[in-house]
């Protein structure tokens, strides 16, 4: 975290429960913390894409859904780092719980018939949400809702290494991609936090160009984001395969994963 004494800016005092490693004001007097605001990108422009490519491809709407709220989250995050108030910060988290809810219906249901609907687990995950939500307004502490987030990650984690296991193997670079990105991004917000004084000394020493490297809170939301891209990959992947729709990752301009449906040839 950071350290207590940082420079006000545009939005004046800082009101967050949170306050990041990023120097506060040091590229723009309008956004508080500029790299962890702008490495959102990639959890706002991808999804949005996706979401659409979906709605061509007919894909459930629970797709369409995690699409755009993996978005929300990036939209929320931009403004709470942007600004460092409260209400923005729960514009970031609380949404981070709610897409992943959304994420583990989507993996639970991968292996139903079309168009169905889980009430029981829909009522158990918004259950979950509320809980979660209403807890967290009274408590305001941020470790209960990252054990919180961790649970439901898990819970990702481990339906995917069922699917990768048992019932799709070849998807194993998929999903283990996707994985592997996630905690990547998940060790270096850990050094973020744990060596935050060193991280901001190394930087006084070296060229801006070099210390912007070290700033793992964007690090975090840059692989995170593709993380979370690459998981929604995979489970749109996984269903549309059991409903036999012939799926096909593609490149779009060489670099960025998208999953085009092909149509499936009848037989005479």
């Amino acid at each position: 975290m950071a350290p207590a004494a940082d420079r006000e800016g545009y939005w004046g005092h800082t009101t967050s429960t949170l306050d990041w490693c990023e120097e506060n004001y040091a590229v723009t007097w309008y956004i508080a913390e500029f790299w962890n605001t702008v490495s959102n990108l990639i959890m706002i422009i991808p999804p949005i894409f996706g979401a659409v490519q979906s709605v061509r491809d007919g894909l459930e709407k629970r797709y369409i859904a995690s699409y755009l709220a993996l978005t929300v989250v990036g939209m929320g995050s931009w403004c709470f780092h942007m600004t460092l108030k409260y209400e923005m910060q729960l514009l970031d988290e609380l949404p981070m719980i709610y897409s992943c809810c959304m994420f583990v219906y989507c993996m639970f249901e991968c292996f139903k018939i079309k168009s169905s609907v889980n009430y029981h687990l829909l009522f158990t995950l918004g259950l979950f949400s509320l809980i979660v939500t209403t807890v967290y307004l009274k408590v305001k502490e941020p470790v209960f809702h990252q054990v919180m987030y961790g649970m439901l990650v898990f819970t990702l984690v481990l339906r995917s290494i069922y699917i990768v296991t048992w019932v799709y193997p070849w998807l194993r670079g998929l999903g283990y991609t996707s994985l592997g990105i996630f905690l990547l991004g998940f060790l270096l917000w850990n050094v973020d936090n744990i060596f935050c004084d060193s991280l901001r000394d190394f930087r006084k020493k070296v060229p801006p160009i070099v210390g912007v490297t070290t700033q793992f809170h964007a690090w975090w939301h840059i692989l995170t984001g593709l993380g979370s891209y690459l998981h929604i990959l995979f489970s749109v992947y996984t269903r549309t395969l059991y409903l036999r729709c012939r799926p096909k990752v593609k490149f779009l301009f060489g670099i960025w994963p998208v999953i085009l449906l092909e149509p499936v040839r009848k037989h005479r």
